[in-house]
Parts: C-alpha cells; sequence; structure tokens
C-alpha cells in the first residue's frame, strides 16, 4: 500500500522537489526529488528508511483498451543470407562474367579489362567471356586492392517463375563461335577382332605391358590415355574389347571417338567383330585408319587382306582411294612411326577444335566402384575445361569433382577438351554413355535429377498404360468370342466350367538364379547384353536376381539365401568370409563366366531317353503256331544288321509305319529257344500281342533305351 501510494504521489508531480504524500496509516512522508535518497521518519514506530526512484517509475499507466489487446513484439532485422557489404570486400563466383565481375567492384568495365591484361591467364576480356578458374578471379580482385569473398551465383529474378516451372531440364550449350574455339587432341579409337594385337600396339605407342596384366590377354574394359607421340602432339586413345560380348562397349567408343584405327591382323585378315566395326564407322561416317598387323608372321598375306577390305567397300590409297592402310608390327614396332604419322595428318586435316571455357561437357567412358575412394568413373571432356569443385550432372547422377586424376593415377588440376579423366566425387554411379553437363551449384543439379525422376516416371507410366490398354483389348476379344459361342450354342447347351489361372504356376519348370556383380559398368552392361539371348525359358528358367557394380557385399550375400541364388563375380574377389551355403563364383574372362552358367543350366534340365539301335531284321515268311487250342503268328526273319536280343526292346514297320513297339514273348533259332540272334542268321519271333499280324517285307529293329544327361541349346555367340 505504501508503494503504490507513493507511485501515485509521484506520477501526479514528478519534477517536484519535495513533495508529501499520505500512507496507508495516515502518516506522512517527506521526499525529496526523484532519483535521491529520502530519509522517512514514521512517528509510530521511528522506522527509517531510503528510496530511491526515477524516471521509469513514473511511466503512465495503460487503459483497459490497452491491456485487453495483443502484446506486440518487435524484433531486430535479420541479417542478410550473406552479411552486410563490407568495404573492401567483392563477391565472386565461378563462371562470372567480366561485366558481372565489373560490377561486383564498382568499378568500370574498362578499369577491370586493363587490369585482366596484367593477369596470366585472363585472356578473353569480352564483357560477356565467362571467368571460369577462381584462382584468376581472386587474382584480378587482388590486384584491385581488394579482397573476395566466395558466393553462389545470384539468381536471375528477371525470369518468369511459370517459365522456371516448364524448364528444369539442362541441355548442352549451342554451338560456339569460331573465335573462341582452340585445337585440341584428337579423340582416336582402336578397335578389331579379338586377339589381333590392339592392345600390343597400345603398349608399343605408350611403352607400358598392359596385355599382360589384361585377363587372358583380352581387354575387357574400355581404357583411356593420353599418348605423347614424336612430334609433340598429344592423342587421346581408347582401346576397346574386340570379344562379341562387349558390342555395346565397341559401340560407346565410336560415338565418342574422332578416329577408328582398325588392327587386323595379317594371317587372320577380315573376321566378324571386323566387319561389324567397319559398319559402325560407315553409320558414325568416323575416319578409318587401317593397321594391318602381324606382318612378321610368315603366313602373313597382307595382299589378300586388303583384298577382304575392298570386298567390305573399304577402298585404300594404293587402290585410287583415301583410307590409308599401314603394314605394321606392334610387338617388334615396326612403321610405327608411319602409323603416327598418319594418325597426326589426319587429325590435321580435320581441323579439330573446341571451346575451353565455360560450362563443361563431356561422356561419360567407365565407371566403375572403387571400395577405399568410393564411385568413379572415366569420360572424355569435349568441351570446357573441368577442375576441382565443379558440379556434374550425367543421367540420374551428379558429382561435386572432389579429385581429378589422369590414367596413371596421378593427381590433375585441370581437364582440357579432348583429355581422358577420371573423377572422383560422383553421388550415385553414371551410366556409361551418358553425356555429363556441368550446372552452376549442387541447388540446379537437384532441381535437375528431381526433373529427370519425373519425367522416367513419368514414361514408365505411359509404357505400363500401354500395356494395361494392349491386355485388355486382348481379354476383350477373348471374352467377346466367347460370349458368341455361347449365344450360338443356345440357352440350354450353356456350360460354365471351372475359370482358369490367369497367373500361370511353373513350377515344373527348373530354375537357375544368379546375382551379377561386376568391376565396372560396362562389364555388367555386356554380361546383361549376353544374359539376354538366352531364349530357353520354357526349358530352364534364368533369372537375373539382382546386378550392380562393386565388391560382393553382405546384402548379395543375404539376397542369394532368400533366391537360392549363385553369385558370379566378374573381376572382382570373392568375400574371405563368406558361407558355404552361397555359391560364389569370380571369373576374369567372359566366357568362361558365360560356360560355368551354360554347366548350372544343363544340369537343372531333366535326363532324356536315348535311344540305340542294336540290331535290324527282314521278315520272310510269317507262319502260326498252336499253343494250346490257339494259334498264334510268328514272323521267319533274317537279321541283316548288328544283334538281335529277346532282352531288348523290338519295333515292327512297315512302310515307314509303326505297327508294334514292345517286348518279344519267344526268339527261337530252329527249334531252340535262344538270348539272341547274329547277323545272317535266321530266326523265329514272336511278339507279345498275339494281334499283330507280321508280313513279309516288314523290318523289325531292335534297340535299347538310356538315359542321357542333357545339354542347354543357348549359344552366345561365342
Amino acid at each position: 500500500m505504501f508503494f503504490r501510494a507513493f507511485v501515485r504521489t509521484l506520477a501526479r508531480s514528478h519534477y517536484c522537489s519535495t513533495r508529501y504524500c499520505r500512507s496507508g496509516i495516515g502518516q506522512h512522508l517527506a521526499i525529496r526529488a526523484p532519483g535521491s535518497p529520502v530519509t522517512t521518519v514514521i512517528k509510530n514506530n521511528a522506522t527509517r528508511r531510503n528510496i530511491y526512484t526515477c524516471d521509469v517509475l513514473c511511466k503512465r499507466r495503460k487503459t483497459g483498451e490497452e491491456k485487453k489487446s495483443d502484446r506486440i513484439i518487435e524484433y531486430s532485422p535479420k541479417k542478410k543470407k550473406h552479411g552486410a557489404k563490407l568495404e573492401g570486400i567483392v563477391d565472386v563466383w565461378r563462371h562470372i562474367s567480366v561485366q558481372e565481375l565489373a560490377n561486383s567492384m564498382q568499378r568500370s568495365l574498362e578499369d577491370v579489362q586493363e587490369i585482366m591484361l596484367y593477369v596470366k591467364g585472363a585472356d578473353n576480356i569480352e564483357p560477356n567471356a565467362r571467368l571460369d578458374d577462381l584462382k584468376i578471379i581472386q587474382e584480378i580482385v587482388n590486384k584491385s586492392g581488394a579482397k573476395t569473398r566466395i558466393v553462389s551465383a545470384p539468381e536471375d529474378d528477371s525470369v518468369d517463375s511459370d517459365e522456371l516451372g516448364k524448364h528444369h531440364d539442362i541441355t548442352p550449350r549451342p554451338p560456339a563461335p569460331p573465335e573462341l574455339l582452340k585445337p585440341r587432341p584428337p579423340v582416336v579409337t582402336v578397335m578389331g577382332h579379338v586377339d589381333h594385337g590392339k592392345t600390343t600396339l597400345l603398349d608399343s605407342l605408350r611403352g607400358a605391358a598392359v596385355a599382360a596384366g589384361e585377363a587372358g590377354g583380352i581387354t575387357q574394359h574400355i581404357g583411356a590415355f593420353t599418348v605423347k607421340l614424336d612430334n609433340g602432339e598429344q592423342v587421346t586413345f581408347l582401346d576397346t574389347p574386340g570379344h562379341a560380348a562387349f558390342s555395346a562397349m565397341r559401340a560407346r567408343g565410336a560415338h565418342v571417338t574422332d578416329i577408328i584405327v582398325l588392327v587386323i591382323a595379317a594371317e587372320d585378315g577380315v573376321m566378324a567383330q571386323t566387319r561389324e566395326v567397319i559398319q559402325l564407322a560407315l553409320n558414325e561416317k568416323v575416319p578409318i585408319i587401317v593397321a594391318i598387323n602381324k606382318i612378321d608372321k610368315p603366313e602373313a598375306d597382307i595382299e589378300k587382306t586388303k583384298r577382304d577390305l575392298m570386298q567390305m567397300g573399304l577402298v585404300l590409297e594404293d587402290q585410287g582411294g583415301d583410307i590409308q592402310a599401314i603394314p605394321i608390327s606392334a610387338l617388334k614396332g615396326t612403321n610405327l612411326e608411319l602409323l603416327t604419322e598418319a594418325v597426326s595428318t589426319q587429325a590435321t586435316i580435320m581441323g579439330l577444335k573446341a571451346e575451353p571455357t565455360g560450362l563443361i561437357e563431356g561422356v561419360v567412358v567407365e565407371s566403375k566402384t572403387d571400395p577405399n575412394r568410393g564411385k568413379l568413373s572415366t569420360a572424355i571432356v569435349t568441351r570446357g575445361t573441368l577442375r576441382k569443385g565443379a558440379v556434374l550432372v550425367s543421367g540420374l547422377a551428379h558429382a561435386k569433382v572432389r579429385g581429378l586424376f589422369d590414367h596413371n593415377g596421378k593427381p590433375m588440376t585441370q581437364a582440357p577438351p579432348g583429355t581422358p579423366v577420371e573423377i572422383l566425387g560422383w553421388r550415385e554411379l553414371p551410366l556409361a554413355g551418358d553425356i555429363i553437363l556441368e550446372v552452376e551449384s549442387e541447388k540446379k543439379a537437384h532441381s535437375v535429377l528431381r526433373w529427370r525422376e519425373h519425367e522416367a516416371k513419368h514414361h514408365k507410366a505411359e509404357e505400363a498404360i500401354d500395356e494395361i490398354r494392349k491386355k485388355e483389348e486382348e481379354h476383350l476379344t477373348k471374352y467377346r468370342a466367347e460370349r458368341d459361342a455361347r449365344r450360338l450354342a443356345g440357352k440350354f447347351r450353356m456350360r460354365y466350367g471351372p475359370r482358369e489361372k490367369e497367373i500361370v504356376d511353373h513350377d515344373d519348370v527348373p530354375r537357375v538364379s544368379i546375382i551379377v556383380k561386376g568391376d565396372v559398368h560396362g562389364s555388367v552392361e555386356a554380361l546383361l547384353d549376353v544374359f539376354d539371348t538366352y531364349t530357353s525359358n520354357e526349358r530352364c528358367q534364368l533369372d537375373v536376381v539382382h546386378y550392380g557394380v562393386g565388391n560382393v557385399t553382405e546384402g548379395d550375400i543375404e539376397l542369394a539365401k532368400t533366391f537360392n541364388a549363385i553369385i558370379y563375380g566378374f573381376s572382382v574377389p570373392a568375400p574371405t568370409n563368406a558361407p558355404k551355403s552361397v555359391a560364389i563364383r569370380c571369373y576374369d574372362v567372359i566366357y568362361r563366366l558365360i560356360d560355368d552358367l551354360k554347366k548350372e543350366l544343363s544340369s537343372k534340365l531333366p535326363p532324356v531317353e536315348v535311344e540305340e539301335v542294336v540290331g535290324e531284321a527282314n521278315v520272310l515268311q510269317q507262319f502260326f503256331i498252336n499253343e494250346g487250342r490257339k494259334e498264334v503268328p510268328v514272323a521267319g526273319c533274317r537279321c541283316v544288321k548288328g544283334l538281335l536280343k529277346k532282352a531288348h526292346k523290338f519295333r515292327l514297320l512297315r512302310n515307314d509305319e509303326v505297327l508294334y513297339e514292345g517286348h518279344l514273348e519267344s526268339m527261337r533259332h530252329l527249334k531252340n529257344e535262344v538270348d539272341s540272334i547274329k547277323k545272317d542268321v535266321e530266326c523265329g519271333l514272336r511278339f507279345k500281342d498275339p494281334k499283330i499280324l507280321p508280313q513279309p517285307g516288314d523290318t523289325i529293329i531292335c534297340y535299347t533305351t538310356r538315359l542321357e544327361e542333357q545339354e542347354t541349346d543357348w549359344d552366345p555367340g561365342f
């Protein structure tokens, strides 16, 4: 009560020097100016008390309406995302243009262009030119006397939100103007039939023994690497497999290549894969340089090889055409200089150029999963310069590049156009043959992936709808036919049997379930293509339960237990702690894996009954003998082939028509019962069925049957 009275009195006169107010017990208090100590004396109990006050205690009291109103809380304004613009700090981002850099530095375009003249690597000073290297951007800003801060690229607010909703996917950039193009090394693909010396040729060119490291001396993957020729030029080589199973991998090599070096063994000439390579080159309109290999062998025939090429439609230079044919020996290094000169001349004639600036574009050559480094891909850069930190999108996979490596595993700082590079940093494994495109940020990459996944689901749904409609049409056609047949049969002849099963069980058909794991995506793809050639599912079903890239994992083992499947590993090590109940078979050569699978399929097939002819006899006369009160027919015969045995089965043929098939009741020579009859010996044969009446001229076959294991008729093409 005292405090309320005090505040009430003080609020009436705030600026008074000394004021009295009445307390709740009727006493007076001496009060000095606000903020100063006051000595209060109460007469009743003589209590001394010091009171301090200030301007806050003198505020106006709220009215009733103000008390009922909602309380408004005011917060301090939030800071911007990148913080306030600090003086002397310039915001920069990757792929910033010269004009955008000038605007961010708050300087004129001419000043920035003049600074760029003194920066190494800043060659293009046009306003719309993009600066890809952050180090160059930072050096430009530092020379102007400011510091840099790396931020994400600003979004274009001028684009309508509806337009953003329509276009989420990315496509390769339009062709660059000619003044921005610079020469690039050619991409040369070495192709040919298996064991014609492709890898040995590349070994001789780069001085590395790679063929010895390949399983069985057969190239199983696409190898991409750069070779520096004697004339100082660089050439990117792709070594594609020559085996028939890797046709898809060879096709990918033809898609990304500029020149094809077709290796043909002079001793074998044009083979199956040689024809396929020629057809690929003609379809893709890729120049061909023919390397006739193994000329050091005594059975080599160069002229016959040239004639075979002429029949395939390749007109060589010595025959008046424009295709170069160079006889070489890859093992001894004969005429390799002529081959490299031919490649360099062909590349010069083609005038290969590419734009080294801007967002990069490339092609995935191969992809794999490394147990230590994660998901990797070998790619050929076709446009732009790839550096660390770039955000890439390929199909439904994306990556933020964490490392670049060459074919020897050495780190690279950048990869210009025409360079093979191993990319580290993929979130998902890209598919071989997909196009790689660079985007500005990970946000854009996620937007593109969401769009592509949506389009893929939409396309899959459309295919499912088409399949459903097709099955509906088949069902309606069958139903209408049955309905019309019931109507024609009449009202009292309608019979409704049990409904047929819509899902047919195949429990009686043997089944082989497999899980495939490979070291790279191309090998797994090649194996799946081989499995597609299997067409004997009605005899034994082949089910691919799961496939993937990488080593055999515990999940694969558990899946194999569930489906009773066999795990086939291609160029991957077998796990050491795998249970014995799961069959894990690892191979390095594809035809050995296929041979093992063929044996497994054959073992599941039931044995078949095989007939083997033992002897043959001709019927000379028919006569009857009395057996009790009955007369039974007997065939008088002469054995003309092999041996007749009573215990075996017999078949009676008349005009190639089978009249009887079964066992004998009796076999006699003269009047004696015998067990066998040799060739050119006459005998009497009596069948168990007395109704069979043999006639002169009929043929009797003696045969036996045995069970024999079946072999699958699957022919994968090699």
